[in-house]
């Protein structure tokens, strides 16, 4: 996903980590305004919603979207956002739930989620190749995460 204008913004305020070249939120209440941005999957949140599954940002709610039949695979247009949407929910569920998760954005706006550890992890090409694939499932990359 491309977020240029959030990577102007946040190069605007200072916010730049010079030592990696990622944007890196310092201030707790724009660290909170870009993760609300970044988990609204929109389109994602409507399509589980209409296969009766409410996604409430928790690691259940992955394994749930793992186990719903990929109906969206019939619509080939919608199939790359559908699988952008379900790469910022899996870093949603992540940084929310992961002790030290936190979002990075990289210059050009790629954002990828980065843990305690430091390894960072590319949550939407891993939603892309979901939506696309069926693997790798968002639980497991999830699960991996959470034990990193």
């Amino acid at each position: 996903m491309n977020i240029p204008f959030l990577d102007h913004w946040l190069g605007r305020h200072g916010e730049r980590d010079k030592s990696d070249a990622a944007t890196t939120v310092h201030d707790p209440e724009r660290a909170a305004a870009i993760t609300e941005l970044l988990s609204e999957c929109e389109l994602l949140r409507s399509r589980a919603a209409q296969a009766g599954l409410e996604l409430d940002d928790s690691p259940g709610s992955l394994t749930a979207l793992d186990q719903l039949p990929p109906r969206w695979r019939d619509d080939p247009e919608e199939l790359p956002w559908l699988g952008n949407d379900a790469g910022l929910y899996l870093g949603t569920v992540i940084v929310r739930t992961v002790p030290g998760a936190a979002w990075h954005i990289w210059p050009g706006g790629h954002p990828v989620v980065r843990l305690a550890s430091g390894r960072e992890i590319s949550v939407v090409e891993a939603g892309v190749e979901w939506a696309f694939n069926g693997a790798p499932e968002l639980s497991q990359v999830y699960g991996e995460a959470a034990e990193a």
